[in-house]
């Protein structure tokens, strides 16, 4: 599997862990509590070994803005959270920036 695919299991771990995190009410719900520690602990293994190859500055660009997508996402669907027009336009802008920086650097 290539970086970019170590990557995109890390955040999915990390959206898993962070979703974990508000259902664990304040670490005071044992299971989601185990998942946010067993989460973010995949997602940083993971990370460390796709930084191996992958650039810093678009590594971290594409596992902030691909976690902030899926978050929202997920806060909309599963949480019952409010996205409008100006959610869209941030998240619009995010992808856009993450479009761009993937564009002009060089992947060796």
């Amino acid at each position: 599997m290539g970086a970019y695919g170590i990557l995109i299991f890390a955040v999915i771990a990390e959206i898993i862990a962070t979703s974990a995190l508000k259902m664990s009410q304040g670490f005071t719900k044992l299971y989601p509590s185990l998942a946010v520690v067993g989460g973010y602990s995949v997602a940083f293994w993971l990370m460390a070994i796709a930084l191996k190859t992958l650039p810093m500055g678009v590594f971290y660009a594409l596992w902030c803005g691909l976690g902030i997508i899926g978050i929202a996402l997920i806060g909309v669907f599963y949480f019952g959270e409010s996205f409008g027009i100006w959610q869209f336009l941030g998240i619009s802008l995010i992808v856009a920036g993450i479009v761009i920086l993937c564009m002009v650097t060089e992947i060796h």
